[in-house]
């Protein structure tokens, strides 16, 4: 019998997406292509049609936006916007209009109202099963993501919530990316983003570097020139100081 009579016509699973935020301050077309053009000095595959979500919180309040502009920008630069985060109720039509999707802000815990409390205390349950705090980290411990084998180009490997430690190499054309901190115990070519999810304090360590780009918390560091002949042979380290990335022998204080 035909295997495909065995096939359903669609199976729908979990899956890890990635997305980044376009954290918009001003709606000026002008003003965000010519930033887009310097962050990304003119390389076209800069971005690879990430996907993309358009954050309007630091907007000034009652700013005009041009959608179908800014949608148009953002995918001049390979920049692919689904989402729109931080967009007021009024706004929520609009954007749908468009095509794209509304993320609603969830309150932070500590102000989001208490449950009531029961009126009797149940009796105590048996403890469940500890949760481990990185569902994504199938490895290691808890807290961590552990890869011990080549990442090969095209590969993209997320370590959500959790930091992520490679024992192998991350050739080019790979993209590996954490909300916490990267460890490289190779040599890491390709793209490496830390603190995807806005960690500032998150970093990138590696024993050899040779990267095509660096993010720390959104921040990029592109190396058309080749990444910096001084540290590329020895254990390096990346950081966010400010607004600027910065690289830092692991063995001295010497910086780039």
């Amino acid at each position: 019998m035909s295997k495909s009579l065995f096939q359903k016509p669609i199976e729908i699973k979990i899956s890890t997406v990635v997305a980044v935020s376009a954290i918009l301050s001003t709606a000026d077309r002008l003003a965000l292509d010519a930033a887009l053009a310097e962050m990304t000095g003119g390389t076209t595959d800069f971005f690879e049609d990430d996907l993309t979500v358009i954050d309007v919180a630091a907007l000034p309040a009652g700013s005009e936006i041009d959608w179908a502009g800014i949608i148009a920008l953002l995918k001049k630069y390979r920049l692919n916007p689904v989402a729109v985060r931080n967009a007021p109720p009024a706004m929520a039509a609009e954007i749908a209009a468009h095509g794209l999707s509304v993320e609603t802000a969830t309150k932070p815990r500590e102000e989001q109202e208490p449950a009531p409390a029961p009126a009797k205390a149940a009796p105590a349950a048996a403890p469940a099963p500890a949760t481990p705090a990185a569902a994504e980290a199938p490895s290691g411990k808890a807290g961590v993501m552990i890869i011990d084998t080549p990442v090969r180009a095209g590969q993209r490997i997320y370590a959500r919530g959790c930091d992520l430690i490679i024992t192998a190499v991350v050739n080019n054309g790979a993209e590996i990316i954490a909300d916490g901190s990267i460890h490289v115990y190779a040599t890491l070519n390709g793209r490496a983003l830390a603190g995807a999810s806005g960690n500032a304090e998150a970093r990138i360590f590696a024993m050899n570097m040779s990267p095509e780009l660096v993010s720390i918390a959104g921040v990029y560091r592109t190396f058309e020139d080749g990444f910096p002949a001084e540290y590329a042979r020895s254990p390096t380290q990346i950081r966010l100081v400010g607004d600027r990335i910065d690289i830092l022998s692991v063995n001295s204080a010497n910086r780039a």
